[in-house]
C-alpha cells in the first residue's frame, strides 16, 4: 500500500527530473466557473502528462539487475511514454503494449523513446495482460503496472505535494480538487499527499460519462465495472473498474465523483488553449469541464482542476478549436 513517505521519497528520486508544473488561473474561466478556478498544468510535464512522474519513480526504485533486463507495461499512450523515457534514461530496455486504436500520437512518440511497441485490439477482446505476462515471462522483464503499482502512484503523488504548496502560496486553504481519473493511480496519491500536507482541500474524481467506473464505484462502495475499456474519446482515462490498491484509497479519501460529456471535454479543451495557452487531450480537460460546466455541483469559494495531459492528435484539437474557439 502506498503511504505518504513513498511519495516523500519518490519526489527525491523526482527532483531535477520532473518538471514542478504551473497553477494557472483566468480570470475568464473564474466567470465561468463562479468561484476561483485554478488549473494543475501537468500537461506540461515531460512527456506530455503527469505519467511522467510514476514512470519515473517506479524505474528508478528498481535494482541493477531489473533494469539490465527490461521493463514493460500497458498503456493507451501516456503511461508508455512515461515508462518509456524513464527507462531510456536508466539504460533500460522497454517493451510497451498499446491498444492499436490508441492515438497515433501516443504510438509513434513511445516507439521515438525507444521502446519496443506491441499493439492488440482492444475492441477485439484481445487480453493484454496475458500479451504481456507472455512476453515479461519469457524476457524477464518487470512489468510497471499504470495505477495499481504502490511506486507509480507514489510517483504520481508528487503532483499533491506540488498542489499543497501552491495552493498555501495563493492563500488557499480550502477548496475542492478535480482529478481526471481512469484507474486512480494519479487521483489516490493526490489524496494520500493532500491528507498530510493540505487536509483542506477535498480531491474528487472526474470521468467521461458512460465510463464512470469510479463515480459508480463510490455511490456503491464496492467496484463496479464499466461494460468497455473503449468507445470514447477520453482514451487517456479508459479502464474497466478501479484498482484493487487505489479504490480503497479513492473510498477513504475522496469526495463524491464527478461525469461531463464528450462535448464539455472539448469544450474545455477549446477554453484552456485560448484562455491559459495551453493544449489539453480530451481525457485530461475533463477536470476543467467538471469545474467549468458542473459549478453547481462543486462546494467552496475555489477550485483547482489538474489538467493532466496535452497528448491529443492534431485532427481532434482542431475540431475542439473549430467547434468552441
Amino acid at each position: 500500500m502506498s503511504s505518504i513517505e513513498q511519495i516523500r521519497q519518490a519526489a527525491r528520486r523526482l527532483k531535477g527530473h520532473a518538471r514542478k508544473t504551473p497553477l494557472l488561473s483566468s480570470p475568464f474561466l473564474d466567470e465561468i466557473a463562479g468561484r476561483r478556478l485554478l488549473v494543475k498544468a501537468e500537461c506540461l510535464q515531460h512527456t506530455g502528462s503527469f505519467k511522467f512522474r510514476g514512470g519515473w519513480s517506479a524505474v528508478s526504485a528498481l535494482s541493477a539487475e531489473q533494469l539490465r533486463k527490461g521493463v514493460i507495461a500497458f498503456s493507451s499512450g501516456n503511461h508508455a511514454q512515461g515508462v518509456a523515457a524513464a527507462a531510456k534514461a536508466h539504460d533500460a530496455p522497454a517493451v510497451i503494449v498499446m491498444p492499436s486504436d490508441a492515438p497515433k500520437l501516443k504510438i509513434e512518440n513511445t516507439g521515438a523513446l525507444g521502446a519496443e511497441v506491441v499493439l492488440y485490439d482492444r475492441a477485439a477482446g484481445e487480453d493484454r495482460d496475458a500479451i504481456g505476462k507472455e512476453l515479461a515471462e519469457a524476457r524477464g522483464l518487470t512489468l510497471i503496472k499504470p495505477y495499481d503499482e504502490p511506486q507509480v502512484i507514489a510517483g504520481q503523488g508528487t503532483t499533491g505535494l506540488e498542489i499543497a504548496e501552491q495552493a498555501r502560496a495563493e492563500g488557499i486553504d480550502k477548496a475542492e480538487v478535480l482529478v481526471c481519473c481512469g484507474g486512480g493511480g494519479l487521483t489516490s496519491g493526490i489524496a494520500l499527499a493532500l491528507e498530510a500536507e493540505a487536509p483542506g482541500l477535498r480531491v474528487r474524481p472526474v470521468e467521461p460519462q458512460g465510463f464512470d467506473d469510479v463515480k459508480r464505484s463510490l455511490e456503491a462502495r464496492e467496484i463496479c465495472h464499466n461494460a468497455s475499456a473503449s468507445g470514447s474519446i477520453c482514451d487517456a482515462i479508459l479502464t474497466l473498474a478501479p484498482g484493487e490498491l487505489t479504490f480503497p484509497i479513492l473510498s477513504r479519501l475522496c469526495g463524491p465523483g464527478l461525469a461531463v460529456t464528450e462535448e464539455e471535454a472539448l469544450h474545455a479543451m477549446a477554453l484552456a488553449f485560448t484562455r491559459l495557452k495551453i493544449v489539453l487531450e480530451p481525457g485530461g480537460a475533463v477536470a476543467l469541464a467538471a469545474a467549468l460546466f458542473h459549478a453547481d455541483q462543486i462546494e467552496g469559494e475555489a477550485v483547482i482542476a489538474v489538467a493532466t495531459g496535452g497528448n491529443v492528435d492534431a485532427a481532434l484539437f482542431g475540431n475542439a478549436l473549430c467547434r468552441y474557439a
